[in-house]
């Protein structure tokens, strides 16, 4: 079956923590060119920090209420529940939006999401156009699948006969297998020698002729991106993974909660702490908005394992929940009394 003319794209944005999928989707808001857009975050957590980010874009071509955040779980678990009813919203909208952006968790895989587009209350309305992942370029130039995977990195690198043993490892793997369009992203943290290494790591996955694009703080041209015109869901089940048949599990090999903070005074002294509770309780993903104590911006921090960034990203309005709230995320097993002593400090 083609693709139908009535039928609206949608683009698969995957890729694994913190290897910049919000930063390529802010820059696609950016330079939409007249298209009238909308986006599907599929946060892993309690506080949709993603989603919000991106309505602090303030762009004409995706106003705030054509961003749809499902905080339940992944879509692919919750079709009925959560999937559709965001569909339902967002193909209501006047005027029609042209085309539609589903951001996933970094922990989500997705086959099953694509395959949820087979549903034919799905499938009559909305097309997958095309799945792009984005991957860590500088973590996979040492050898990793994301900047926070040191211990991973030195078991394969200790033991040969590990080969994807991993959750984590199996995670990325199943996301590029099921790619049309990978983005390398941070390329101007690479030398050439370092960019090189990054795609033959991400080529030794791919069973397909699939484009390896490198891109600097998410700066892709979005006709690179967007019109691929695929109908993927109609090809789904030819791109192999490890989870095939075993969907129901993929979240089992990971922990996350929100820690709630008292207002800080100084954001680098958080940013060491947050840090700190990456390297001592193998702390994989931070993030959440701070409350720093007499000022009125609103203190973003995103942290991928204890590398720490942090900016005011808009003015915290009179509507918003003026609280510190942190989301943690990390490998079954996380010691939420001893990471929440580091964060509060």
């Amino acid at each position: 079956m083609t693709a139908s003319v009535e039928r609206v794209p949608c683009t698969v944005v995957t890729g694994f923590l913190g290897a910049g999928k919000t930063t390529l989707l802010r820059n696609i808001l950016e330079n939409s060119k007249g298209k009238r857009l909308a986006i599907i975050v599929n946060e892993f957590g309690d506080v949709g920090i993603d989603g919000e980010i991106l309505k602090g874009c303030g762009v004409d071509a995706c106003p705030e209420e054509n961003i749809v955040e499902l905080a339940n779980g992944c879509i692919c678990c919750t079709v009925a529940d959560d999937f559709v009813p965001a569909l339902d919203q967002i193909l209501s909208r006047t005027p029609k939006v042209d085309h539609i952006l589903i951001e996933t968790s970094g922990l989500a895989l997705p086959k099953p999401l694509v395959q949820a587009f087979q549903w034919p209350s799905v499938k009559s309305r909305v097309t997958v156009d095309g799945v792009i992942a984005v991957v860590d370029g500088p973590a996979l130039a040492e050898g990793k699948v994301a900047s926070d995977m040191e211990a991973l990195a030195a078991q394969r690198v200790a033991d040969d006969s590990l080969d994807h043993d991993d959750p984590v490892e199996e995670v990325f793997e199943d996301q590029v297998a099921c790619a049309d369009l990978i983005i390398l992203s941070k390329s101007d943290l690479l030398d050439e020698a370092g960019h090189a290494r990054a795609s033959a790591i991400v080529g030794e996955h791919l069973a397909r002729a699939v484009k390896i694009v490198p891109s600097a703080h998410g700066k892709v041209d979005p006709s690179v991106l967007l019109g691929l015109g695929l109908a993927v869901e109609d090809d789904i089940e030819n791109r192999k993974t490890h989870h095939d048949g075993a969907f129901d599990h993929e979240h089992d090999d990971f922990d996350t909660f929100v820690i709630e903070i008292p207002s800080i005074a100084n954001p680098d002294e958080l940013a060491k702490r947050v840090a700190t509770a990456a390297e001592e309780e193998n702390v994989l993903r931070v993030k959440g908005f701070v409350d720093v104590g007499g000022k009125p911006m609103r203190l973003l921090v995103q942290a991928v394992g204890p590398r720490v960034n942090h900016y005011y990203d808009r003015a915290w309005s009179a509507e918003d929940d003026r609280r510190s709230r942190l989301v943690v995320i990390g490998l079954k097993g996380l010691d939420r009394p001893a990471i929440e002593r580091i964060l509060v400090g």
